[in-house]
């Protein structure tokens, strides 16, 4: 297999090494990814030698306004109405970038509800490429059959490596409207809510850290088994061996639309949509809290957390520093409300109904006047969100 791009090699995540790699070797062995018709982006189902999804790929350049997105329909909203499409608090065509940000947090807190995912290199003619890059790909290879010693002097044959989001594919889950509307109407158990509370405040942190825009019920899934509930035992064994969880579980998917570098301030408030379910009237557990105050608290936690954003970030040809700090200045507020909100046992609902604040960094001053020398010490100064989206209703 000839060098796609950088080296997809992840050593410290064993589980989605092996995943890309047999997506690789799948694509070598013509199991083409399949589009997914849903969504406004090219996104692709990504199978293993066998045919079993492996994971969903997010290509940069497909994205909803990416120059090769193959539903056009996106780039003409925002071309004739700019005011009701497009997020103007986002960082255009990096929403690859948030998909493995939103994984990075999910990790740094334990939350465990987002499908492990990472930032690769694939290529496959099932993509979406320009006619352009096609021409050149097949004259190519044409070159290479007929004149093989003109062709082995090209730096690569076939077409060329797309960068974007491969996330891990979850098995037995459905959307969360689905499983909420049946809970609405067939009683679940005491252990079974309880897992859903639990699960679904974890969603909630997510979410209000990572400031996501598009969290409706049809991105986010669940996975219900009641097969042994009420017996004592959260796990039973399948038929192949393995260890299922019993209870309720929680996907987070489709976090494309995330990491603002400001608040929405124009025409549309982008609201968190779970705000309105009954699970967000209820004050955050005390298990959530006892799991996550310590971490919020603590400087060197929040400092670790944007350092290894910035290592992915900066993956992006067109990152900008200032825009990085204002994306970490809405993230710093965003922590300093939830903190506010666990230990004064607010619920979701009542998170949201925080004032908006950006705790923006100032350049490092020197400190070496104080009684404990430290060569620098950061400062923070906090702003409040004064403009408010002229939709703010929505």
């Amino acid at each position: 297999m000839e060098t796609l791009g950088p080296a997809n090699a992840f050593p410290e995540e064993p589980e989605i090494a092996e995943a890309v790699r047999a997506a690789e070797l799948a694509i070598d062995a013509g199991i083409k990814p399949e589009r997914i018709p849903q969504g406004s982006s090219g996104s692709y189902f990504i199978r293993n030698t066998v045919g079993n999804i492996i994971g969903v790929f997010k290509p940069k350049n497909e994205e909803p306004y990416g120059q090769l997105n193959p539903k056009w329909t996106k780039w003409l909203h925002k071309v004739c109405c700019p005011c009701c499409f497009g997020r103007d608090c986002l960082v255009p065509n990096q929403g690859y970038l948030s998909e493995a940000g939103a994984s990075l947090v999910d990790q740094k807190l334990n939350l465990n509800i987002v499908p492990k995912t990472k930032v690769v290199w694939l290529t496959s003619d099932a993509f979406n490429y320009s006619t352009i890059d096609r021409a050149k790909s097949h004259g190519k290879k044409l070159a290479m059959e007929r004149v093989p010693t003109v062709g082995r002097r090209f730096n690569r044959l076939g077409l060329p490596p797309k960068v974007g989001s491969f996330q891990l594919f979850v098995d037995g889950y459905r959307d969360a409207e689905y499983w909420l509307r049946r809970f609405e109407s067939e009683a679940i158990s005491e252990d079974a809510a309880r897992d859903l509370q639990q699960q679904f405040e974890r969603l909630v942190i997510l979410d209000y850290i990572i400031r996501n825009t598009d969290r409706t019920n049809d991105n986010w899934l669940l996975s219900y088994n009641s097969t042994t509930q009420g017996k004592g035992d959260k796990n039973e064994v399948v038929s192949d061996g393995s260890e299922a969880k019993v209870g309720v579980q929680v996907a987070a998917i489709d976090n494309g639309l995330a990491f603002p570098f400001k608040h929405p301030d124009s025409w549309r408030a982008y609201p968190f949509h779970w705000t309105w379910l009954p699970l967000a009237q209820v004050p955050f557990s005390p298990e959530t809290c006892e799991m996550l105050r310590p971490t919020l608290s603590d400087p060197s936690f929040v400092h670790e957390l944007e350092e290894d954003l910035l290592r992915l970030f900066k993956e992006d040809k067109g990152f900008d520093r200032a825009t990085y700090e204002n994306q970490m200045s809405v993230i710093r507020g965003q922590l300093l409300n939830l903190e506010k909100a666990l230990h004064q046992g607010l619920s979701p609902f009542q998170l949201v109904q925080l004032p908006a604040v950006r705790m923006e960094r100032h350049p490092a001053i020197e400190t070496s006047h104080l009684p404990s020398f430290s060569p620098f010490q950061e400062v923070y100064t906090q702003n409040f969100r004064r403009q408010k989206p002229f939709f703010s209703w929505w």
